[in-house]
């Protein structure tokens, strides 16, 4: 529901939320009343200095109930949440926790995985937490074989089922590994934007349609940009076998020094790490994107950094940083951010916004930091059926020049482990107003908002197709 939410239960409020993106809930269990009850959501779209993400976006800032509402009902003492996972490290180590929630948090807990014919018990202790742990050779989960395990979590009232992936992500130097082998991230970014019709994209249809795009651009990883998309689009994912880069809205010119603001993103972090940190695919927890370098701004970076490693410590941290030029041809990644960074994003515009398309011929990529860098935008703007030369801008020619250009740029430079070009489909936006092209449409979109795949789309697809 975005932004800030209050919910009321036949007239009293139950509480309140910011955020948009994330999932919360409240107990009813003392407020509901037998026979009739009615519930009002109050939802405020306005931006605003102090909030996650703040005044500055370049997003249509939908408003209203953009997320599923649910009423949950579970036993007095029900599994409130999970984590079962891989080990960090580790191939056949399973690890994780159970907790439960009410009166009798002293019980004994079953994990079983039918298909493993994996059934072990464990006891929590007197908060009801439950420490996992066991030894098994399962199919590991990867794009080539998205496999999901069946697994049951059983109380003594309750028992859940979950389709959980196993898979290890780590990085070796300027490598990253997938299973313990060398991986390249061929990716694309995504806005939460319906594939063909105006409005957000929040369905199972919305999501399969959005990824089957990606599929067919060779793609095996997405970066869900500037915030966290809906439960569909990562559980999709998981189904059709692709890694994501999941981020939340520290955006541009965030009040670094405002504590009330570092809690919101904070609590948004926390709430997307509870509800995703068993999906396979999810492989990157994002910090933020293009946050300009101070000092306030690192350190508030960094404790969200140390928040997300204490939650989930399985997967990498990442975030779009900032890069210069030491020189006119030579691009430098030194973002003092990225010291506490797992791989390194990093956003650019050659031949867009610095300079025409054969700019990137000349340039040279340096980094300070021995990690694997992925290049988390790059791209320009075309009007779909829009055609002229390559150095006429807003043609598909033009931005098929971008493209080949950079690709050619990028594949040169071995730090360079992946990429997600800017952006899949045009998507709606404030700050784009240039009458007859971009009608308040951001038209970097590699297919059109009417569903129409621009030249670009194809230079991407054949270069993905030979990056194995």
């Amino acid at each position: 529901m975005n932004y800030h939410s209050i919910v009321y239960l036949n007239g009293l409020k139950l509480g309140e939320n910011k955020g948009g993106f994330t999932p919360f809930n409240f107990e009813i269990t003392d407020r509901i009343l037998d026979g009739e009850n009615f519930i009002v959501v109050k939802v405020d779209n306005k931006r605003r200095r102090d909030e996650v993400p703040t005044l500055n976006t370049d997003w249509w800032n939908y408003g209203g109930i953009t997320r599923d509402v649910n009423i949950v009902e579970t036993p007095e003492t029900f599994i409130q949440d999970y984590f079962i996972q891989l080990k960090k490290g580790s191939l056949d180590e399973i690890e994780g926790w159970v907790q439960l929630n009410g009166p009798d948090k002293d019980q004994r807990i079953e994990v079983y995985i039918p298909e493993a014919g994996l059934s072990e018990s464990f006891k929590t202790d007197k908060n009801g937490h439950a420490k996992v742990f066991f030894r098994k050779e399962l199919l590991l989960w990867s794009p080539e074989n998205p496999k999901l395990y069946t697994v049951q979590i059983s109380s003594k009232a309750e028992k859940l089922s979950d389709s959980i992936g196993f898979r290890s992500i780590e990085t070796r130097g300027t490598d990253i590994l997938l299973n313990n082998k060398s991986v390249f991230l061929r990716g694309i970014c995504i806005h939460e934007e319906a594939p063909t019709r105006a409005g957000r994209a929040f369905s199972i249809e919305d999501a399969h349609t959005l990824l089957k795009w990606v599929k067919e651009l060779n793609c095996n990883f997405v970066r869900l940009a500037h915030y966290p998309h809906n439960e569909n689009m990562i559980r999709e994912a998981d189904r059709m076998g692709i890694m994501v880069w999941s981020e939340i809205p520290v955006y541009w010119t965030i009040l670094w020094e405002n504590e009330a603001t570092f809690n919101n993103a904070a609590n948004q972090l926390k709430q997307i790490v509870t509800r995703d940190k068993n999906r396979a695919g999810v492989i990157l927890w994002s910090m933020a994107n293009e946050t300009p370098v101070t000092e306030a701004r690192t350190d508030f970076l960094k404790k969200l950094v140390d928040i997300a490693r204490r939650l989930d410590n399985t997967r990498l941290i990442t975030a779009a940083n900032e890069r210069r030029y030491v020189d006119s041809t030579t691009q430098m990644i030194d973002d003092p951010f990225g010291e506490f960074l797992d791989v390194i994003g990093c956003n650019e515009y050659i031949g867009w916004y610095d300079g025409l398309p054969e700019k990137a011929d000349t340039i040279k990529w340096r980094t300070s930091l021995e990690k694997p860098v992925i290049i988390s935008e790059f791209g320009g703007g075309a009007l779909q059926n829009y055609h002229g030369d390559a150095l006429t801008r807003w043609t598909e020619e033009f931005q098929a020049a971008v493209y080949e250009h950079n690709i050619k740029m990028l594949d040169k430079v071995d730090f360079i482990r992946g990429m997600t070009p800017w952006i899949l489909k045009d998507f709606r936006s404030p700050r784009r107003s240039l009458p007859n092209i971009q009608d308040y449409w951001n038209r970097k979109g590699l297919i059109s908002d009417e569903g129409e795949k621009k030249k670009a789309f194809y230079v991407l697809k054949q270069y993905y197709e030979g990056k194995r």
